[in-house]
């Protein structure tokens, strides 16, 4: 259903990315942005099922400046080689690289934005920071609550799990009272990672109403 592409960011720097496209015309479009695992099989997947859904997907390979194409899996050596890309995080870099899969499917119509892991808190950042965007979606972002001084843009909702053992349940308070306008919610029993059928953290029933939830809310406000 999608394929792979190129992407310059305002800076000249060339990325890789994957999109998908829906039979049809399309709803609207949705970017996609990585865990730290790089644009894998499940952000793939993740890709694919939002063009079965009506929508343009994009995921911008975000990694790319510091070793291209960089997919991983999920097992504990994974893990922990994928962590090394977080350990100083370019946050203006990932953004900038962001905006260029914003920029390359405004044609498609209103634009959100969706992330996982990292990738939430680079959609969380993008709702405040970058233009184009109609609406923001982020899971499990840990770095959220370092930002949520800072007020999005756009309509935000995002998923935490309740027994995250990376994000307390503190930091989800405090994204609460700072940022009241944005729709928190938060999954009983559910850990990191629990929106991916890859992960051994996976949660299905947790994973299934968070993106029933993800999809009502880009219907409602990806409209053209």
């Amino acid at each position: 259903m999608g394929h792979d592409i190129t992407l310059t960011a305002d800076d000249g720097f060339e990325l890789g990315g994957y999109r998908a496209d829906p039979v049809g015309t399309p709803k609207a479009a949705v970017v996609v942005i990585q865990e730290i695992f790089g644009v894998n099989h499940h952000i793939r997947a993740v890709c694919d099922r939002f063009a079965a859904a009506g929508y343009t997907a994009i995921a911008p390979a975000i990694f790319d400046r510091i070793e291209r194409d960089f997919q991983s899996g999920y097992s504990p050596d994974e893990v922990a080689v994928a962590r090394k890309f977080v350990a100083a995080p370019d946050w203006p870099a990932m953004l900038r690289d962001t905006q260029a899969a914003i920029d390359a499917v405004r044609d498609v119509g209103p634009v959100g934005i969706i992330g996982f892991c990292l990738g939430g808190s680079v959609a969380f950042a993008a709702a405040t920071k970058l233009g184009g965007l109609k609406a923001a979606v982020g899971y499990y972002g840990g770095a959220i609550v370092r930002f949520a001084d800072d007020k999005p843009t756009v309509p935000t909702q995002l998923h935490f799990g309740e027994k995250d053992s990376g994000i307390p349940l503190a930091d989800v308070e405090t994204i609460r009272s700072k940022r009241p306008e944005v729709e928190v919610f938060v999954y009983p029993g559910a850990q990191h990672g629990f929106g991916c059928d890859e992960r051994a953290s996976y949660d299905k029933p947790s994973s299934d109403l968070a993106w029933r939830r993800s999809l009502e809310f880009f219907a409602a406000h990806l409209k053209s």
